[in-house]
């Protein structure tokens, strides 16, 4: 990779930043939000077809709670101060962790309930100081893909093995590139909660799944969180530097500090295990990443736009916007620009890394056709329109399987 998605996704509208707003938090605009709402919707529905239930939970929680949790001690110095509210202290969260664990924690739970996976795109925030911060890569405001499997300790193996398929099919249809898989483990020192034997447990679980899946990877010492090690699936920039993006963790102490229990077999109370993992991390470090991959020119399937609507003359003017209503009706996201010669406007489309430029004359408007100019430059015969959405919408579809096809840019 050779692209820095800081200059890149400026360049193409993807994202941008205001002094008045403040340093670690950029904003998306509506070229990047829209690539990011695809790829939400499609985490979301591969989550949920897989057996998560979705939540809300609030950015804020008391200061006891992360006290409870183990944030404050082990965390503090990344987490934002304490804005006291009558007799509380509120925290911005720095992870969902606890909020989860008390959602279990709010019904009675059965055997029969686990695994029970929780899910959740949600806002947390960390105060990360400003040398570090740079482009979407370590921000300050962060929207993770989260989600904790409670479960059984006899159903951890399946819970992290089935979490590594999901994540190569994710991995897959976005077009990322893991660089390395690295399983992050305690190191030296007092940072880290729980006892030895937790520990041992919980790396040894974690392990058994990397091999059992014959996934390749490097141990690191101290890299571990301080709840429990974590598999991290690690991807490289442009500069070279490896960040970690998706992630899994096997926790045995949350549930012990929050006092989680679930009624078993024989009517024994007894205490799951906590299951962190996230399929493809924090939306800012994701699109970095993506951005940096695909140098700005997104698979189909999550495009911002997808087809941009071309008339030659102002005579086609309203051929092209019907054909763009056309496009929208069928799911697809589409402009039409006017601006400017039509060889300027076909070369601002395949700037702007656009899939399809749908080119409509005099001879289109008046059969109800539309010639197809692909972004690496192919150009496909004048087709009915509806035959051309039709393409572009097939073609989308295998673009999100992952799949090569016919005339896919």
């Amino acid at each position: 990779m050779h692209v820095d998605h800081r200059k890149l996704g400026r360049e193409l509208d993807f994202f941008d930043s205001d002094p008045l707003i403040g340093a670690g938090l950029p904003f998306w605009l509506p070229t990047g939000a829209a690539a990011r709402h695809e790829v939400e919707s499609y985490l979301y529905e591969l989550e949920r077809r897989a057996g998560y239930q979705h939540v809300y939970s609030p950015a804020l929680g008391k200061r006891q709670m992360y006290e409870l949790s183990g944030h404050w001690k082990n965390f503090a110095d990344d987490m934002f101060p304490p804005m006291v509210l009558g007799g509380d202290e509120l925290v911005l969260r720095p992870s969902l962790c606890p909020h989860h664990a008390l959602i279990f924690k709010s019904r009675q739970r059965s055997y029969r309930d686990l695994p029970l996976r929780i899910a959740e795109l949600g806002p947390m925030y960390r105060a990360e100081r400003s040398g570090v911060l740079g482009g979407l890569s370590r921000v300050r405001s962060i929207q993770l893909n989260d989600s904790h499997i409670f479960c059984a300790l006899d159903q951890v193996g399946s819970e992290v093995a089935e979490v590594l398929r999901l994540m190569r099919r994710a991995h897959d249809a976005l077009g990322m590139r893991p660089s390395s898989v690295q399983l992050s483990l305690r190191g030296e020192g007092g940072k880290y909660a729980g006892n030895d034997d937790m520990w041992e447990r919980a790396s040894a679980l974690l392990r058994a799944a990397l091999d059992r899946s014959e996934i390749s990877y490097q141990e690191a010492l101290g890299e571990a969180a301080f709840y429990g090690p974590k598999i991290d699936i690690q991807v490289e920039d442009a500069a070279g530097r490896e960040w970690s993006l998706s992630t899994i963790q096997v926790d045995f102490h949350m549930p012990a500090q929050f006092g989680l229990e679930f009624v078993a077999a024989d009517s024994s109370r007894q205490r799951p295990v906590m299951v962190h993992r996230s399929l493809a991390g924090s939306m800012e470090r994701l699109f970095g990443h993506l951005i940096e991959v695909h140098e700005g020119a997104f698979p189909l399937w999550y495009a911002p736009v997808q087809l941009d609507v071309l008339p030659i003359s102002e005579e086609q003017s309203a051929a092209a916007e019907a054909l763009r209503r056309l496009a929208i009706e069928s799911g697809l996201r589409a402009e039409v620009h006017h601006d400017g010669s039509i060889g300027a406007r076909i070369r601002g489309a395949a700037e702007r890394k656009v899939p399809y430029a749908g080119i409509v004359g005099k001879r289109e408007a008046a059969d109800g056709l539309v010639a197809l100019r692909l972004r690496d430059g192919r150009q496909l015969p004048a087709m009915p329109a509806a035959e051309a959405i039709a393409l572009i919408a097939a073609a989308a579809a295998e673009s999100q399987a992952g799949a090569d096809v016919r005339a896919r840019p």
